[in-house]
Protein backbone atom coordinates (compact mmCIF):
# COMPACT_ATOMS: atom_id res chain seq x y z
CA UNK A 1 0.00 0.00 0.00
CA UNK A 2 1.39 3.47 -1.05
CA UNK A 3 2.16 5.70 1.82
CA UNK A 4 -0.38 8.85 1.83
CA UNK A 5 0.88 12.25 0.40
CA UNK A 6 3.50 10.48 -1.66
CA UNK A 7 2.58 13.16 -4.72
CA UNK A 8 3.07 16.22 -2.24
CA UNK A 9 5.78 15.08 -1.07
CA UNK A 10 7.64 14.14 -4.51
CA UNK A 11 6.54 18.13 -5.45
CA UNK A 12 8.72 18.82 -2.36
CA UNK A 13 11.82 16.70 -2.75
CA UNK A 14 12.02 17.67 -6.61
CA UNK A 15 11.51 21.12 -6.09
CA UNK A 16 14.36 20.77 -2.92
CA UNK A 17 16.44 19.05 -6.04
CA UNK A 18 17.04 15.72 -3.50
CA UNK A 19 17.21 13.19 -5.90
CA UNK A 20 17.26 10.32 -3.59
CA UNK A 21 14.71 11.34 -2.17
CA UNK A 22 12.91 11.42 -5.13
CA UNK A 23 13.86 8.12 -6.21
CA UNK A 24 12.71 6.35 -2.83
CA UNK A 25 9.20 8.11 -3.38
CA UNK A 26 8.96 7.04 -6.83
CA UNK A 27 9.87 3.46 -5.23
CA UNK A 28 7.34 3.97 -3.16
CA UNK A 29 3.89 4.51 -5.42
CA UNK A 30 4.37 8.31 -6.42
CA UNK A 31 3.51 9.10 -9.71
CA UNK A 32 6.33 10.21 -11.63
CA UNK A 33 4.20 12.66 -13.95
CA UNK A 34 2.72 14.29 -11.19
CA UNK A 35 1.97 17.66 -11.82
CA UNK A 36 3.86 21.25 -9.85
CA UNK A 37 0.88 23.93 -9.21
CA UNK A 38 1.98 25.31 -12.58
CA UNK A 39 0.11 22.31 -14.05
CA UNK A 40 3.05 21.13 -15.59
CA UNK A 41 5.14 17.83 -14.82
CA UNK A 42 7.32 17.53 -12.46
CA UNK A 43 10.47 16.81 -15.05
CA UNK A 44 9.74 20.18 -16.58
CA UNK A 45 10.49 21.60 -13.30
CA UNK A 46 13.44 19.47 -13.11
CA UNK A 47 14.82 20.64 -16.35
CA UNK A 48 14.36 24.22 -16.12
CA UNK A 49 16.20 24.33 -12.76
CA UNK A 50 19.51 22.04 -14.92
CA UNK A 51 18.61 19.15 -12.70
CA UNK A 52 20.14 16.25 -13.81
CA UNK A 53 19.83 14.21 -11.28
CA UNK A 54 16.62 14.93 -10.69
CA UNK A 55 15.57 14.58 -14.51
CA UNK A 56 17.14 11.27 -14.39
CA UNK A 57 15.55 10.03 -11.48
CA UNK A 58 12.09 10.97 -13.21
CA UNK A 59 12.65 9.60 -16.19
CA UNK A 60 14.06 6.23 -15.16
CA UNK A 61 10.83 6.32 -12.58
CA UNK A 62 8.48 6.49 -15.65
CA UNK A 63 7.97 10.63 -16.32
CA UNK A 64 7.34 10.65 -19.77
CA UNK A 65 9.65 13.30 -21.54
CA UNK A 66 7.32 13.57 -25.17
CA UNK A 67 4.52 14.44 -22.95
CA UNK A 68 2.27 17.00 -24.74
CA UNK A 69 2.23 20.07 -22.66
CA UNK A 70 -0.55 23.53 -23.12
CA UNK A 71 2.10 25.36 -25.32
CA UNK A 72 2.50 22.73 -27.72
CA UNK A 73 6.19 21.51 -26.06
CA UNK A 74 7.23 18.44 -24.45
CA UNK A 75 9.44 18.16 -21.77
CA UNK A 76 12.22 16.96 -24.14
CA UNK A 77 12.18 20.05 -26.15
CA UNK A 78 12.32 22.06 -23.30
CA UNK A 79 15.80 20.18 -22.50
CA UNK A 80 17.20 20.61 -25.80
CA UNK A 81 16.05 24.39 -25.51
CA UNK A 82 17.60 24.67 -22.49
CA UNK A 83 20.80 23.81 -23.87
CA UNK A 84 22.32 20.92 -21.78
CA UNK A 85 23.67 17.43 -22.67
CA UNK A 86 23.63 16.54 -19.30
CA UNK A 87 20.00 17.10 -18.58
CA UNK A 88 18.70 15.95 -22.60
CA UNK A 89 20.72 12.55 -21.53
CA UNK A 90 18.91 12.67 -18.21
CA UNK A 91 15.28 13.40 -19.72
CA UNK A 92 15.51 10.39 -22.31
CA UNK A 93 16.97 8.19 -18.75
CA UNK A 94 20.07 7.91 -21.32
CA UNK A 95 18.36 5.23 -23.48
CA UNK A 96 17.62 7.79 -26.63
CA UNK A 97 16.44 5.21 -28.79
CA UNK A 98 12.88 3.99 -27.15
CA UNK A 99 12.23 7.84 -27.02
CA UNK A 100 13.04 9.49 -30.30
CA UNK A 101 11.25 6.64 -32.11
CA UNK A 102 8.38 8.37 -34.99
CA UNK A 103 7.37 12.13 -34.90
CA UNK A 104 9.02 12.54 -31.49
CA UNK A 105 12.21 11.89 -32.84
CA UNK A 106 11.95 14.05 -35.64
CA UNK A 107 10.78 16.77 -33.33
CA UNK A 108 13.23 16.74 -31.17
CA UNK A 109 16.44 16.57 -34.02
CA UNK A 110 14.72 19.40 -35.32
CA UNK A 111 15.04 21.67 -32.41
CA UNK A 112 18.27 20.61 -31.74
CA UNK A 113 19.54 21.89 -35.44
CA UNK A 114 18.00 25.15 -35.16
CA UNK A 115 18.96 26.14 -31.47
CA UNK A 116 22.65 24.80 -32.56
CA UNK A 117 22.52 27.63 -35.53
CA UNK A 118 21.26 29.77 -33.20
CA UNK A 119 23.48 29.49 -30.18
CA UNK A 120 26.08 29.58 -33.18
CA UNK A 121 25.01 33.20 -34.38
CA UNK A 122 24.24 34.66 -31.32
CA UNK A 123 26.56 37.42 -29.81
CA UNK A 124 27.11 38.65 -26.51
CA UNK A 125 28.70 37.46 -23.47
CA UNK A 126 29.35 34.36 -22.31
CA UNK A 127 29.83 32.62 -18.79
CA UNK A 128 31.56 29.00 -18.17
CA UNK A 129 29.41 26.92 -16.65
CA UNK A 130 29.86 23.06 -15.13
CA UNK A 131 27.52 20.56 -17.55
CA UNK A 132 28.57 17.50 -15.64
CA UNK A 133 31.42 16.17 -13.28
CA UNK A 134 33.61 16.31 -16.46
CA UNK A 135 32.60 19.23 -19.04
CA UNK A 136 31.51 22.13 -19.12
CA UNK A 137 29.31 24.67 -21.43
CA UNK A 138 29.00 28.48 -21.50
CA UNK A 139 25.52 29.84 -21.04
CA UNK A 140 24.13 33.12 -22.43
CA UNK A 141 21.10 35.03 -22.87
CA UNK A 142 18.36 34.48 -26.17
CA UNK A 143 15.51 35.92 -26.60
CA UNK A 144 15.37 37.09 -23.16
CA UNK A 145 16.36 33.96 -21.26
CA UNK A 146 19.32 32.09 -20.07
CA UNK A 147 20.48 28.94 -21.87
CA UNK A 148 23.27 27.02 -22.08
CA UNK A 149 24.90 26.75 -25.46
CA UNK A 150 25.52 22.70 -25.53
CA UNK A 151 23.12 22.08 -28.86
CA UNK A 152 26.02 20.77 -30.73
CA UNK A 153 26.43 18.03 -28.21
CA UNK A 154 23.15 17.16 -27.94
CA UNK A 155 22.80 17.38 -31.81
CA UNK A 156 25.77 14.69 -31.85
CA UNK A 157 23.62 12.50 -29.45
CA UNK A 158 20.23 12.58 -30.84
CA UNK A 159 21.86 12.23 -34.43
CA UNK A 160 23.48 8.82 -32.65
CA UNK A 161 20.13 8.14 -31.02
CA UNK A 162 18.39 8.02 -34.58
CA UNK A 163 21.11 6.13 -35.82
CA UNK A 164 22.49 9.24 -38.20
CA UNK A 165 26.08 8.82 -39.26
CA UNK A 166 27.02 12.15 -39.00
CA UNK A 167 30.33 13.06 -41.37
CA UNK A 168 33.25 12.61 -39.28
CA UNK A 169 34.56 15.85 -40.42
CA UNK A 170 31.43 17.60 -39.71
CA UNK A 171 31.33 16.09 -35.79
CA UNK A 172 35.07 17.75 -35.94
CA UNK A 173 33.66 20.70 -36.98
CA UNK A 174 31.29 21.07 -34.25
CA UNK A 175 33.72 20.38 -31.52
CA UNK A 176 36.73 22.84 -32.80
CA UNK A 177 34.07 25.80 -32.58
CA UNK A 178 35.11 25.24 -28.89
CA UNK A 179 38.81 24.00 -28.82
CA UNK A 180 38.60 22.33 -25.21
CA UNK A 181 38.77 19.07 -24.42
CA UNK A 182 36.14 19.58 -21.95
CA UNK A 183 33.74 21.39 -23.35
CA UNK A 184 30.19 19.81 -24.00
CA UNK A 185 30.81 20.05 -28.11
CA UNK A 186 34.11 18.33 -28.32
CA UNK A 187 33.74 15.66 -25.74
CA UNK A 188 30.34 14.59 -27.26
CA UNK A 189 32.02 14.23 -30.81
CA UNK A 190 35.07 12.24 -29.36
CA UNK A 191 32.78 9.95 -27.34
CA UNK A 192 30.64 9.18 -30.52
CA UNK A 193 33.07 8.19 -32.44
CA UNK A 194 35.62 6.90 -30.25
CA UNK A 195 33.24 4.52 -28.13
CA UNK A 196 29.82 4.05 -30.28
CA UNK A 197 31.14 4.57 -33.79
CA UNK A 198 34.28 2.05 -33.76
CA UNK A 199 34.45 0.82 -37.25
CA UNK A 200 37.32 0.49 -39.83
CA UNK A 201 35.97 3.59 -41.74
CA UNK A 202 35.23 5.60 -38.66
CA UNK A 203 38.98 4.77 -37.83
CA UNK A 204 40.20 5.80 -41.61
CA UNK A 205 38.58 9.33 -41.58
CA UNK A 206 39.35 10.17 -38.13
CA UNK A 207 43.30 9.64 -39.31
CA UNK A 208 42.78 11.53 -42.11
CA UNK A 209 42.22 14.61 -40.20
CA UNK A 210 45.96 14.74 -38.90
CA UNK A 211 46.51 16.59 -42.79
CA UNK A 212 43.79 18.98 -42.08
CA UNK A 213 44.85 22.73 -42.50
CA UNK A 214 43.82 23.93 -39.24
CA UNK A 215 45.53 22.34 -36.12
CA UNK A 216 42.53 22.13 -33.75
CA UNK A 217 41.02 19.49 -36.29
CA UNK A 218 44.19 18.25 -35.85
CA UNK A 219 44.36 18.10 -32.32
CA UNK A 220 40.53 16.76 -32.05
CA UNK A 221 42.09 13.62 -34.15
CA UNK A 222 45.09 12.81 -32.39
CA UNK A 223 41.62 13.28 -29.09
CA UNK A 224 39.56 10.43 -30.78
CA UNK A 225 42.88 8.03 -31.51
CA UNK A 226 43.63 8.10 -27.60
CA UNK A 227 40.44 7.99 -26.23
CA UNK A 228 40.39 4.42 -28.70
CA UNK A 229 43.11 3.08 -26.52
CA UNK A 230 41.66 4.53 -23.05
CA UNK A 231 38.14 3.48 -23.92
CA UNK A 232 38.84 -0.11 -25.12
CA UNK A 233 36.68 -2.67 -23.64
CA UNK A 234 37.61 -5.63 -25.39
CA UNK A 235 34.53 -6.27 -27.49
CA UNK A 236 35.16 -4.00 -30.49
CA UNK A 237 38.27 -3.09 -32.42
CA UNK A 238 40.67 -0.62 -30.85
CA UNK A 239 42.93 -0.80 -33.86
CA UNK A 240 45.96 -0.11 -31.68
CA UNK A 241 48.69 -1.02 -34.02
CA UNK A 242 46.98 0.80 -36.65
CA UNK A 243 46.85 4.26 -33.99
CA UNK A 244 50.51 3.14 -32.97
CA UNK A 245 52.05 2.99 -36.01
CA UNK A 246 49.94 5.97 -37.39
CA UNK A 247 51.11 8.40 -34.72
CA UNK A 248 54.86 7.64 -34.68
CA UNK A 249 54.75 8.86 -38.09
CA UNK A 250 52.82 11.64 -37.15
CA UNK A 251 55.06 12.68 -34.14
CA UNK A 252 58.02 12.98 -36.69
CA UNK A 253 56.20 15.79 -38.73
CA UNK A 254 53.76 17.94 -36.95
CA UNK A 255 55.05 21.51 -36.66
CA UNK A 256 52.25 22.70 -34.38
CA UNK A 257 53.14 22.42 -30.84
CA UNK A 258 49.35 22.04 -29.21
CA UNK A 259 49.24 19.19 -31.60
CA UNK A 260 52.27 17.65 -31.23
CA UNK A 261 51.63 17.46 -27.31
CA UNK A 262 48.49 16.04 -28.18
CA UNK A 263 49.99 13.19 -30.39
CA UNK A 264 52.69 12.51 -27.79
CA UNK A 265 50.03 11.61 -24.98
CA UNK A 266 47.86 9.59 -27.55
CA UNK A 267 50.95 7.63 -28.26
CA UNK A 268 52.20 7.09 -24.73
CA UNK A 269 49.00 5.84 -23.48
CA UNK A 270 48.85 2.64 -23.79
CA UNK A 271 51.00 1.99 -26.63
CA UNK A 272 54.20 -0.04 -27.35
CA UNK A 273 56.42 0.84 -30.45
CA UNK A 274 60.29 0.68 -30.88
CA UNK A 275 60.75 4.11 -31.96
CA UNK A 276 58.78 5.68 -29.03
CA UNK A 277 61.81 6.61 -26.88
CA UNK A 278 63.89 7.59 -29.29
CA UNK A 279 61.17 10.02 -30.84
CA UNK A 280 60.36 11.17 -26.84
CA UNK A 281 64.00 11.95 -26.24
CA UNK A 282 64.19 14.15 -29.17
CA UNK A 283 61.43 16.49 -27.85
CA UNK A 284 63.50 16.88 -24.42
CA UNK A 285 64.48 20.62 -25.24
CA UNK A 286 61.26 21.72 -27.19
CA UNK A 287 60.34 25.12 -26.87
CA UNK A 288 57.12 24.64 -25.72
CA UNK A 289 56.05 23.37 -22.37
CA UNK A 290 53.26 21.63 -23.50
CA UNK A 291 55.29 19.36 -25.77
CA UNK A 292 58.08 18.43 -22.73
CA UNK A 293 56.02 18.04 -20.41
CA UNK A 294 54.33 14.95 -23.06
CA UNK A 295 57.75 13.44 -23.26
CA UNK A 296 58.49 11.71 -20.12
CA UNK A 297 55.27 8.90 -20.37
CA UNK A 298 57.32 8.41 -23.92
CA UNK A 299 60.63 7.80 -22.47
CA UNK A 300 59.46 5.48 -19.59
CA UNK A 301 59.95 2.06 -19.64
CA UNK A 302 60.81 -1.27 -17.83
CA UNK A 303 63.27 -0.84 -17.13
CA UNK A 304 64.14 2.83 -17.65
CA UNK A 305 66.98 3.08 -20.65
CA UNK A 306 70.00 5.35 -19.35
CA UNK A 307 69.40 8.06 -21.76
CA UNK A 308 65.78 8.15 -20.42
CA UNK A 309 66.58 8.51 -17.23
CA UNK A 310 68.76 11.19 -17.49
CA UNK A 311 66.74 13.02 -19.83
CA UNK A 312 64.10 12.98 -16.73
CA UNK A 313 66.62 13.97 -13.85
CA UNK A 314 66.78 17.04 -16.52
CA UNK A 315 63.37 17.44 -17.11
CA UNK A 316 63.03 17.62 -12.92
CA UNK A 317 64.53 20.92 -13.10
CA UNK A 318 62.82 22.41 -15.90
CA UNK A 319 61.60 25.97 -15.45
CA UNK A 320 57.78 24.83 -16.21
CA UNK A 321 56.24 23.75 -12.95
CA UNK A 322 53.81 21.17 -15.28
CA UNK A 323 57.22 19.56 -16.70
CA UNK A 324 58.82 19.46 -13.48
CA UNK A 325 55.68 17.27 -12.13
CA UNK A 326 55.40 15.29 -15.47
CA UNK A 327 59.00 14.09 -15.04
CA UNK A 328 58.84 13.43 -11.37
CA UNK A 329 55.85 11.18 -11.64
CA UNK A 330 57.34 8.61 -14.29
CA UNK A 331 61.06 8.92 -12.16
CA UNK A 332 59.04 8.50 -9.49
CA UNK A 333 57.98 5.12 -10.44
CA UNK A 334 61.49 4.22 -10.61
CA UNK A 335 62.24 5.40 -7.17
CA UNK A 336 65.02 2.45 -6.65
CA UNK A 337 67.03 3.53 -4.27
CA UNK A 338 69.66 5.03 -6.44
CA UNK A 339 70.61 8.27 -5.17
CA UNK A 340 69.90 10.62 -7.86
CA UNK A 341 66.67 9.71 -8.33
CA UNK A 342 65.69 9.82 -4.53
CA UNK A 343 67.78 13.68 -4.36
CA UNK A 344 65.34 14.17 -7.55
CA UNK A 345 61.90 13.51 -5.81
CA UNK A 346 62.91 14.62 -2.79
CA UNK A 347 63.54 18.30 -4.14
CA UNK A 348 60.21 18.24 -6.17
CA UNK A 349 59.10 17.87 -2.40
CA UNK A 350 60.16 21.57 -1.86
CA UNK A 351 59.01 22.89 -5.29
CA UNK A 352 57.26 25.89 -5.09
CA UNK A 353 54.54 24.66 -6.89
CA UNK A 354 51.59 22.65 -5.10
CA UNK A 355 50.36 20.47 -7.70
CA UNK A 356 54.78 18.62 -7.77
CA UNK A 357 54.73 18.91 -4.26
CA UNK A 358 51.81 16.09 -4.50
CA UNK A 359 52.69 14.19 -6.67
CA UNK A 360 56.48 14.00 -4.74
CA UNK A 361 54.39 13.01 -1.56
CA UNK A 362 52.47 10.53 -3.95
CA UNK A 363 55.99 8.82 -5.29
CA UNK A 364 57.85 9.04 -1.92
CA UNK A 365 54.89 7.76 0.13
CA UNK A 366 54.55 4.75 -2.05
CA UNK A 367 57.81 3.68 -2.83
CA UNK A 368 60.41 1.58 -1.60
CA UNK A 369 63.50 3.68 -1.00
CA UNK A 370 63.12 4.36 2.58
CA UNK A 371 66.35 6.07 3.14
CA UNK A 372 66.37 8.90 5.72
CA UNK A 373 66.10 11.47 3.36
CA UNK A 374 62.71 10.55 1.83
CA UNK A 375 60.92 10.58 5.38
CA UNK A 376 62.09 14.14 6.11
CA UNK A 377 60.98 15.32 2.91
CA UNK A 378 57.88 13.67 4.29
CA UNK A 379 57.93 15.09 7.51
CA UNK A 380 58.17 18.46 5.45
CA UNK A 381 54.88 18.27 3.63
CA UNK A 382 53.03 17.90 7.29
CA UNK A 383 51.80 21.58 6.78
CA UNK A 384 50.76 21.24 4.00
CA UNK A 385 47.31 23.25 3.24
CA UNK A 386 45.86 20.20 1.16
CA UNK A 387 44.66 17.89 3.50
CA UNK A 388 45.39 14.60 1.44
CA UNK A 389 49.26 15.40 0.52
CA UNK A 390 48.96 15.60 4.77
CA UNK A 391 47.29 11.91 4.82
CA UNK A 392 49.72 11.37 2.20
CA UNK A 393 52.76 12.12 3.94
CA UNK A 394 52.06 10.82 7.03
CA UNK A 395 50.54 7.45 5.17
CA UNK A 396 54.35 7.50 3.87
CA UNK A 397 55.96 8.19 7.13
CA UNK A 398 53.99 5.45 8.99
CA UNK A 399 55.40 2.45 6.18
CA UNK A 400 59.13 3.53 7.14
CA UNK A 401 57.90 3.12 11.19
CA UNK A 402 58.92 6.29 11.53
CA UNK A 403 59.01 7.71 15.37
CA UNK A 404 57.06 10.77 13.83
CA UNK A 405 53.86 9.18 12.79
CA UNK A 406 51.79 9.40 15.77
CA UNK A 407 52.19 13.58 15.36
CA UNK A 408 51.49 13.28 11.68
CA UNK A 409 48.43 11.46 11.80
CA UNK A 410 47.08 13.92 14.26
CA UNK A 411 48.60 16.65 12.48
CA UNK A 412 46.01 15.45 8.90
CA UNK A 413 43.17 16.77 11.59
CA UNK A 414 39.70 15.70 11.41
CA UNK A 415 38.54 14.51 8.18
CA UNK A 416 37.32 16.75 5.33
CA UNK A 417 34.66 14.69 3.22
CA UNK A 418 35.44 12.76 0.40
CA UNK A 419 38.83 10.85 1.81
CA UNK A 420 36.93 8.40 3.70
CA UNK A 421 37.64 5.51 1.02
CA UNK A 422 41.53 6.69 0.13
CA UNK A 423 43.75 3.46 0.52
CA UNK A 424 46.39 5.62 2.86
CA UNK A 425 43.67 7.37 4.87
CA UNK A 426 42.18 3.60 5.60
CA UNK A 427 45.88 2.44 6.18
CA UNK A 428 46.48 4.93 8.91
CA UNK A 429 43.11 4.31 10.82
CA UNK A 430 44.15 0.70 11.07
CA UNK A 431 47.60 1.69 12.19
CA UNK A 432 45.74 4.03 14.93
CA UNK A 433 43.56 1.34 15.94
CA UNK A 434 46.16 -0.98 16.50
CA UNK A 435 48.34 1.65 18.22
CA UNK A 436 45.28 2.32 20.34
CA UNK A 437 44.52 -1.34 21.55
CA UNK A 438 48.36 -1.92 21.62
CA UNK A 439 48.62 -4.32 19.06
CA UNK A 440 51.98 -2.76 17.35
CA UNK A 441 52.61 -3.03 13.73
CA UNK A 442 52.45 -1.68 10.78
CA UNK A 443 49.93 -1.70 7.99
CA UNK A 444 51.22 -1.00 4.03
Amino acid sequence: MAEAGLDERLVAAVRAGNAEEVRRLLEAGAAPDTADEDGLPLLCAAIAAYDAEVAEELAMGGADPNRLLPDGSTPLLRAIEGGSPAVVSATLAHDPGPRLRGPAGDRALAAARSWYERSRAATGERTRVPDDEFTYVDELVLDGRTVRAGHGAILTELEWGLGILTPVEELADRAVRYPDWEHVDWSSSVWVLASLRRSKETWTEVAALRRHPDPDHRRFAAHVLWSLTLLEDGKVPSYEAETSDLLARWATEETDARVLAAVLRAWSAEHDHPDMVATGLRYTGHPDAEVRAAVPDCVDGTPLAPEARAALLGLVRDADAGVRGAAGAVLGGHLDGSPDVRQALVRLARDPDEGVRWMAAERLSEGDDHAPEVADALAGLLDEEFQLVRIIAAYGLMRHDDPRTPDAYARIGPLEAGYEDDHRWCALGNWGWERRNGSAGTEE
